[in-house]
């Protein structure tokens, strides 16, 4: 999904250019619904159709601005749009008027490739002010007749996931906010634990320990959490949360290990409830062990939960309750390709939309929802798609699992992630 940037003056013509012999010669703006916009690979929905006028692209600005992360106001008296955007980590303020071949940019005229109108009760700005502007990458299929919108670099809350085959990968802790560590599980048996052959405390590598690299996070202020995984695939997971000493001996195990090593929050990774089982039932029993974690924990000690996403199989996940007791929730908005499926076949676009979507109306506040992106799914060319959703819905930021897998695949993934997002 990774275009070659036009420069400002190239998108302009490259788009009158590709649209002036499919544009009326009468000077009418008219609709024109064959033409479709995608941000960041994932479609556009418009309350008002693009239209062409003297081969000019015109989209409605709230629709595409507000995807942007742009604020916009309208001031009806003047004719005039309010926006302020950031461009290369810097505010830029843009004021635009109906009718005007001049915007004011930061305080200075700008000329425009043509003037915004008013349609419909919807101001339509040309495109090519979203790259002038807006520091946007703008594109044009003619065969398709699409043309492509790709953001900027945005700063965002970065997740990463380190378990036991992230050692190698160790000096990218420095480009995230926060790193799980996943060093822990529920066994089968109920018992929390950090022996095992899926999740354990690694062994020393000579002078650097487990406990060494959380020391070192949380010395460069990235907050250090302990994974803690449980599977229902037995249904093991449900004795769990529903025995009152298997509960509270967790806990204590969870509690302790926190202190012990220095983790700085936990991370409660505990999957498939609700598949069988009543989820009603399932829900209330995952809150109250929430809950009883949460009060067990120091208040410093912060508290995060993977989740599956609400378009998936498991219904025992109370989205909004779980939102209200920990700091943050990750949506793992992946596992949607059927079972056998090879590796780096990209998640599907709209279901990882819907998922964000589903999220959010069941009442998780967007400053609390991470994505979970799975990296093994994803390419470089296909990962800032995701990462353009979390940007589109302005959510707190990205969760990857896992960071073993930045370089392992050789394919710039690495590259792609920097280029979309940043650290806040």
């Amino acid at each position: 999904m990774l275009h070659k940037p036009l420069g400002k003056t190239a998108v302009a013509a490259v788009l009158a250019l590709s649209l002036l012999g499919t544009a009326p010669h009468s000077g009418q703006v008219q609709a024109a619904p064959a033409i479709s916009v995608k941000l960041d690979d994932v479609a556009l929905t418009f309350d008002a159709a693009p239209r062409i006028d003297k081969g000019v692209t015109y989209v409605p600005f709230r629709t595409v601005g507000e995807a942007l992360g742009i604020q916009i106001t309208w001031n009806s008296k003047t004719q005039t749009v309010k926006a302020i955007g950031e461009v290369k980590g810097q505010t830029t303020e843009v004021l635009l008027q109906v009718g005007s071949t001049s915007a004011t940019v930061n305080g200075k005229k700008v000329k425009l490739a043509a003037p915004p109108v008013q349609r419909e009760g919807r101001v339509l700005i040309p495109l090519s002010s979203f790259s002038s502007q807006f520091g946007v990458n703008v594109g044009w299929n003619q065969a398709t007749r699409t043309v492509s919108l790709v953001s900027p670099q945005r700063e965002m809350h970065l997740r990463a996931f380190y378990a036991l085959q992230s050692f190698q990968e160790r000096d990218l802790v420095a480009s995230m906010n926060s790193v799980a560590f996943g060093w822990s599980r529920i066994d089968r048996e109920g018992q929390f634990t950090l022996q095992g052959d899926e999740y354990r405390l690694p062994a020393a590598a000579g002078d650097v320990t487990p406990q060494s690299i959380v020391a070192d996070a949380a010395d460069r202020e990235i907050k250090p959490y302990l994974m803690v995984y449980a599977l229902d695939g037995n249904g093991e997971l449900t004795k769990v949360l529903s025995d009152s000493s298997l509960r509270q001996k967790s806990i204590e195990g969870i509690t302790t290990a926190v202190a012990d090593n220095g983790f700085g929050g936990v991370v409660l990774d505990f999957e498939g409830l609700g598949f069988k089982l009543d989820a009603a039932k399932q829900q209330k029993l995952l809150n109250d062990y929430v809950k009883q974690l949460k009060a067990a924990l120091p208040s410093d000690i912060a508290l995060s939960l993977a989740v599956p996403p609400l378009n998936s199989a498991y219904k025992g996940y109370d989205y909004k309750t779980l939102a209200s007791l920990a700091d943050d929730l990750i949506v793992m908005a992946y596992q949607y390709n059927p079972v056998g499926t090879k590796a780096q076949v990209p998640e599907p676009n709209s279901l990882v939309d819907q998922a964000i979507q589903q999220a959010l109306q069941a009442g998780v506040p967007k400053q609390k929802l991470l994505l979970g992106i799975s990296l093994s799914s994803e390419t470089a060319t296909s990962v800032d798609d995701k990462l353009g959703l979390a940007k589109r819905y302005d959510l707190k930021g990205a969760a990857f699992w896992r960071l073993g897998l930045f370089r392992s695949y050789n394919n710039g993934m690495e590259a792609a992630v920097n280029a979309s997002v940043v650290k806040e």
